[in-house]
């Protein structure tokens, strides 16, 4: 069932959505708590729409929101910093693109979109009832792939992916490089560059390599003692660099230590050069093997610090890595539910009794999701569900 939609023309050549029948045509309501403020501010005090942050309602803002028109308080940009590129098992963002919350989210369903808008945010900035007739609609598309950029009081800015980065360039507290996100007619295939664990089985089942087809997309390398530039310059370029420490029970060639110091060298080789704007991401996962003074180390080369990811079953910590890594939203994955002692204490349990652990590529597996602003993917198994 599609809702029927009527199409306003503004003087601008945008476009306004109405959906016939809504209350969007009627009188704006009278100001109530939170986002009922906001239409009340600029439909009946005639307040610019950036000057009022539009996740939450307030007047007290800190910066413009970097993908629709209208502004941002502290607390919300905080939030939208922490959980943008937070993805969940099925591909999709796993918060509102407006507001980063809300509990039920509409799901665009344009194959290369991956966005979700919750009710409350479509409601209050398109017009009321909006939600329930966009549920309704068999195919819809989200308010930063239609065509036109205006829908109620929802404006999607002029080039948004360059508000996008310039938005974490000052906001973020990482020292990290955020890239702008590629138009999905700009994306390439992703070539990745694998050291000492294979990721071709996770990047396989998220839809970034083709399986069976068009080989050399992925280079893995067990040992690069013997690497130098010159190989990594023929084998490349990269756009993803991986490595990470052998898993818990299993025997090393190598101390611990030597997995870093060797992809800290190699991932020299593969940055692209300075001031280049291709989207260029990194990961290094220790599975808990690393001694103190090499995870201070890691931290000193690779100018960043780790998280931990853990795999938690009940109120069981079933396994745990460390990560570093530049791409976005890793580090809104941190989890602190136990301490470092008792994550030396796993890591000793699981050396004592000798069984391989979970690979660390399964734990970081939906780290890898947010590369689908920059790459192409083809992923056709996933589902749509409100």
């Amino acid at each position: 069932m599609s809702a029927t939609l009527v199409l306003d023309p503004e003087p601008e050549h945008s476009l306004d959505i109405i959906l016939v029948g809504s209350s969007e045509l009627s009188s704006p309501p009278s100001p109530g708590p939170r986002r009922d403020f906001i239409a009340y501010e600029v439909k009946v005090n005639q307040r610019d729409i950036e000057d009022v942050c539009i996740c939450c309602g307030s007047l007290q803002l800190h910066t413009q929101h970097p993908l629709f028109e209208g502004g941002m308080c502290a607390p919300c940009k905080d939030k939208f910093l922490e959980c943008l590129f937070l993805y969940d098992d099925d591909g999709y963002q796993s918060y509102c693109s407006i507001c980063c919350a809300g509990e039920t989210l509409l799901i665009c369903e344009n194959p290369d979109c991956t966005r979700c808008y919750c009710f409350e945010c479509v409601d209050t900035l398109v017009g009321p009832g909006t939600s329930g007739k966009v549920h309704a609609m068999s195919n819809w598309v989200c308010f930063l792939c239609l065509p036109f950029p205006r829908s109620g009081l929802l404006q999607r800015r002029r080039k948004w992916r360059t508000w996008l980065k310039a938005f974490y360039d000052r906001e973020a507290e990482s020292p990290l490089v955020m890239y702008k996100t590629v138009p999905v007619w700009k994306r390439e295939p992703i070539r990745v560059l694998s050291l000492f664990g294979d990721i071709k089985k996770e990047l396989t089942s998220l839809g970034f390599l083709e399986d069976g087809s068009k080989p050399g997309r992925l280079k893995h390398l067990d040992d690069v003692t013997n690497i130098v530039r010159r190989d990594i310059d023929e084998w490349g370029p990269f756009d993803l660099t991986y490595g990470s420490t052998p898993t818990l029970g299993h025997t090393c060639d190598h101390p611990p230590g030597w997995y870093v110091y060797q992809f800290h060298r190699i991932l020299q080789y593969a940055r692209p050069l300075p001031g280049s704007p291709q989207p260029f991401f990194w990961m290094f996962v220790d599975n808990l093997v690393l001694t103190e003074e090499d995870l201070d180390v890691a931290t000193r080369f690779l100018e960043t610090d780790p998280v931990t990811i853990q795999d938690v079953r009940g109120r069981t910590v079933q396994n745990a890595v460390h990560v570093w890594s530049n791409i976005p939203a890793v580090k809104s994955r941190h989890s602190a539910l136990v301490s470092q002692e008792e994550l030396s204490l796993l890591a000793q349990d699981r050396q004592r009794v000798k069984s391989p652990a979970q690979g660390p590529a399964t734990l970081v597996k939906n780290c890898f999701l947010p590369l689908r602003e920059y790459f192409k993917y083809f992923s056709t198994e996933l589902t749509s569900s409100l």
